[in-house]
């Protein structure tokens, strides 16, 4: 705890998001007796966010990425390192396949090579298994989904859609 409230090690919540050109549909309100058309297309344009809660802090970190994958993943946790220098991280992420993969092992086990368990530069930590409800970074991603359901009207391309969850 001391090693936290010093800033020593930090302590992050990690999951992913895959944000559909669909997740903009909202509800609208039409006048009674008139006839509303709606647009739809059936574009599968999606994008991949991977993001971080400090637990400690509060911040949020964000990183775009075309899938969740084993490489990407290795590179958020650079980015993460790379955002915090000289700091130990403590990443708290659900048993997403990729998230075990052998390419993410191998990293760690570079990361953290001839190190004892106490001085791991990064040390991966898994939520139970099927319980979303345990990872605050679902709320997050739920908040940001609503703002574009909110806010649909705003948004005439998926180019825009990413800019305002981004914002969000």
């Amino acid at each position: 705890q001391a090693a936290i409230k010093n800033g020593e090690v930090l302590v992050f919540a990690e999951d992913e998001c895959h944000l559909l050109w669909g997740d903009t549909i909202g509800y609208a309100w039409g006048r009674r007796n008139e006839k509303t058309d709606v647009p739809m297309q059936n574009i599968k344009q999606r994008q991949t966010y991977y993001g971080a809660l400090n637990l400690y802090h509060h911040d949020f970190v964000l990183m775009p990425h075309d899938a969740g994958n084993e490489g990407n993943t290795i590179a958020f946790i650079k980015h993460l390192q790379d955002l915090n220098p000289g700091k130990k991280l403590i990443l708290i992420w659900d048993g997403a396949r990729y998230h075990r993969s052998e390419a993410v092992q191998m990293y760690l086990k570079k990361v953290n090579k001839d190190l004892d368990e106490q001085e791991w530069k990064v040390t991966c930590l898994l939520f139970a298994p099927h319980a979303p409800e345990q990872n605050p970074v679902e709320d997050v991603w739920l908040r940001g989904k609503n703002f574009l359901r909110k806010h649909f009207y705003k948004n005439k391309t998926f180019q825009q859609v990413k800019s305002c969850f981004s914002d969000f």
